[in-house]
């Protein structure tokens, strides 16, 4: 990991810093537009011919059956049940505290107005396949969804190497109550929940992350009439030390981001630079000993380090940057709190690892990436949910903001609207 010192950066330079590796949208844009017009004017018959160019596998059913689903649950060792059901009722119990009932505002007497949700009626989840199978994500769509009261949820997954769906995904699909799934995956899964195929329903809103041809996807379809959840990137940690830090959780942190994958990206912002470079000695000892050291390794030599002289400044480039996830191993991180402005999910103090709420804290792990924490939320309850607006006029009300209305039209050179109040209290004079 390259160190930078953050007294030497200039403005130019830290946003440098804080620009993520662009996709290369001359080369995904025209692949990803030809797979959706494939599928949207071929349905079943483009996604046959995409899951034998892709997956190797000539299929005639997309949906996954009943039986194959109770098949994988049989598969699944108790253990490993108990896991997912454990970490299932802690994201479930903070997701359902977000239901959250609006009181009625009376504006003005005889003017009250309300807010209510509802439910996303039809939504779809995409679930990646990848170096590893990722049934927590499964948990973080799936058990909102749910709480949400969504009344349609539809999954689609790419089959492995092996020509067929993880159990353990099909388990924690059935456990979460999603019935409805589909050996489908890449962008030609997002096309068909956007648009419908002969076996796959077209959905209002299409939730989850993948790779940039899945990302480039759901961003087209979004301007197409269907809604998305988030647009992400790869996954990301920005992780603040100071002298106090435990070095071992630290780098341990680090590399439990870059081990998702080659094009995750992992910061170290600290604010002593003998324990940057305790750290990075930590990480050099650490990444060895991975499984997926290959992939850690390349992410880590595209990641990077910044010395600062305190907080303030650490906390700063931290804003610019964005994180994904921001870690706070640092001396009472509660007090520096109100100072984060940009961040998808922040980890405090130095027992919080982001793994923690990746599976089982209760919070949601999907999050804004590529520098979009600056301007979206994680997924939510909010996320399955739309809110619509109420109002309710009585005599009284139409007598005492009447002329208001009318005056507002009038300057607007809008007629109809002043008289749609105009007849209403001339009706009561």
């Amino acid at each position: 990991m390259k160190k930078y010192y953050f007294e030497k950066l200039d403005k130019s330079k830290i946003e440098k810093l804080c620009k993520r590796p662009a996709i290369d949208f001359d080369k995904v844009i025209p692949v990803t537009k030809s797979i959706l017009e494939n599928v949207k004017n071929n349905g079943d018959k483009a996604l046959k011919k995409y899951n034998l160019k892709f997956d190797k596998v000539s299929l005639t059913n997309f949906q996954v059956s009943k039986s194959e689903i109770e098949k994988a649950c049989k598969n699944i060792p108790s253990d490993i049940k108990k896991t997912f059901k454990i970490a299932a009722k802690n994201i479930a119990k903070f997701h359902k505290s977000q239901l959250v009932k609006e009181p009625i505002i009376e504006t003005m007497k005889g003017v009250t107005c309300f807010r209510e949700s509802r439910a996303i009626e039809k939504v779809g989840l995409y679930i990646p396949g990848g170096t590893a199978p990722l049934p927590s994500t499964v948990l973080m769509l799936g058990i909102p969804a749910k709480i949400a009261g969504c009344e349609e949820t539809i999954m689609c997954t790419p089959l492995n190497s092996s020509g067929k769906i993880p159990d353990i995904i099909l388990f924690v699909a059935s456990l979460v109550g999603i019935k409805k799934i589909y050996k489908v995956g890449g962008a030609q899964a997002i096309a068909a929940m956007a648009y419908g195929t002969e076996t796959i329903p077209k959905v209002y809103k299409i939730f989850g992350p993948g790779n940039q041809y899945v990302t480039c996807a759901k961003m087209l379809v979004s301007t197409d009439g269907v809604s998305i959840d988030i647009p992400a990137g790869p996954s990301e940690v920005l992780v603040i030390a100071d002298k106090n830090a435990n070095t071992r959780f630290v780098a341990a942190d680090l590399l439990s981001q870059a081990e998702h994958g080659a094009d995750s990206q992992v910061v170290l912002v600290c604010t002593d630079e003998n324990k940057t470079n305790e750290i990075l000695k930590e990480v050099a000892e650490q990444i060895v000993k991975l499984p997926r050291y290959k992939i850690a390794k390349e992410s880590t030599e595209k990641s990077f380090s910044v010395i600062c002289k305190n907080l303030d400044e650490a906390i700063s480039f931290s804003n610019n940057y964005a994180p994904e996830h921001l870690i706070l191993n640092i001396k009472n991180p509660e007090k520096q709190l109100v100072k984060i402005k940009n961040a998808g999910s922040v980890f405090i103090g130095q027992y919080s690892c982001e793994s923690a709420g990746d599976y089982a804290s209760g919070t949601n792990h999907t999050l804004p990436t590529y520098g979009y924490a600056k301007s979206f939320s994680g997924v939510s309850i909010d996320s399955f949910i739309k809110k619509i607006t109420f109002q309710k006029l009585t005599m009284v009300g139409v007598k005492n903001i009447g002329k208001t209305v009318m005056k507002m039209a009038e300057v607007e050179t809008l007629d109809a609207h002043k008289n749609a109040m105009k007849i209403r209290l001339n009706s009561l004079l």
